[in-house]
Order: C-alpha cells, then sequence, then structure tokens
C-alpha cells in the first residue's frame, strides 16, 4: 500500500499510519453526520485536509472512478476508500458510519415534513436549503479540478464534458462512456510522446 500524505496539493508526502476501522467509522459517521445538502464537499475535507488519508490528486482519481461506476458517488468512494485500507471489513465499516446518521434523520424529517409541508416557513427553509447545497456543490467543484493545475490535456477533456453535459445535454452516461476512454488515451498517447522526447 502506498504512503499517504499531503504537501501543497502534489502527490504524496508524509507517511501516515493506515487508519483503524474505528478511524474508518467515526470520519465517514462525521460525513454523514454534518454533510447536508450534498456529502462530497465534507468528504473531501475529512479525507484530505483534516485526516489525510489521501492527497488531493488520490481524491480527485478515486472519485472519477466512483462516478463512472454506477450508484451514489460517495456511497462508492466509502466502499472503496475503507477496502483500501481495511478490505472487507474496512469497506463495511466506512459505509455503516456514512448511512447511520442519515438514515435516521431522515426518517424523522420525513415524518415531520409529512406532517407541516403546508406551512409557509417549512418551504422557505427548504428553499434556503437548496441555495446552500447548490453553493457548496459549486465550491466543491473548484476543489476537485484543483489538481489539473497545468494539465492542459485533462483541462480540455473535463471542459468538453462539462460543454457536453450543459450545454448540450448529452446524457450523463453517453458522454462518461466515451470522454472516460478518450481521456485515457490522450493521456496514453501524451506519456508515450514525453517518453519518445527523453530519449
Amino acid at each position: 500500500m502506498a504512503d499517504v500524505g499531503i504537501e501543497a496539493g502534489e502527490g504524496v508526502a508524509e507517511a501516515i499510519a493506515p487508519p483503524s476501522l474505528r478511524e474508518l467509522f467515526v470520519g465517514f459517521f462525521s460525513i454523514g453526520m454534518y454533510g447536508f445538502g450534498g456529502v462530497l464537499p465534507w468528504a473531501r475535507r475529512m479525507v484530505v485536509d483534516q485526516r489525510r488519508w489521501l492527497s488531493p490528486a488520490e481524491f480527485t482519481d478515486l472519485l472519477a472512478l466512483c462516478q463512472f461506476l454506477p450508484g451514489p458517488n460517495i456511497v462508492n468512494m466509502s466502499v472503496a476508500l475503507g477496502a483500501r485500507y481495511r478490505g472487507l471489513a474496512g469497506a463495511v465499516a466506512c459505509f455503516m458510519g456514512l448511512m447511520a446518521a442519515p438514515f435516521a434523520i431522515v426518517l424523522v424529517l420525513a415524518t415531520i415534513y409529512d406532517r407541516f409541508e403546508d406551512v409557509v416557513w417549512v418551504q422557505h427553509a427548504f428553499a434556503g436549503l437548496s441555495a446552500a447545497a447548490s453553493g457548496l456543490i459549486m465550491v466543491m467543484a473548484i476543489k476537485v479540478v484543483s489538481p489539473l493545475r497545468g494539465n492542459w490535456l485533462g483541462i480540455g477533456v473535463a471542459a468538453v464534458g462539462f460543454v457536453a453535459v450543459t450545454g448540450f445535454h448529452v446524457p450523463l452516461v453517453p458522454a462518461l462512456l466515451v470522454l472516460a476512454p478518450t481521456g485515457v488515451a490522450l493521456v496514453w498517447l501524451a506519456g508515450r510522446a514525453g517518453e519518445a522526447r527523453r530519449r
């Protein structure tokens, strides 16, 4: 297993001990507990900035893989990160930690909303939550693309994907099926060209 750590947002710098099952559970429990409006910003903050389990580049790579797989991105990420450090037990610990608090909270809120959904202040509260969630997602997007600084090939592929999905309303699955292998092929060709020039 590779050592993990960060330094100035690049690669792996300082070695840290692999997290225990308890640390994995508590870490993802905190994500599930505080990650209202979308948990990816909280996940990146906990995994990269606080616990330093992954570098920014490693987090972006793992997120890209999780987005390509079926299912919610954060659930995929919890299972993948847990399995990376503690195998099956780690995957279960992360998943259970992530889902425990939201499951209980959603049951309570659904009951309350079912009873008071026609109250004006409840409607305003949910509108405000939607705005806050949108802001969190935008901040997350900016942080996720930060490892691409100077990588014009990666920026180009990301820009094409953004324009295709938002501008031309291309469905996400076809866009991924085209852009993912295209991006891999372009990076591989660029690496081969760089090796040839160094020779």
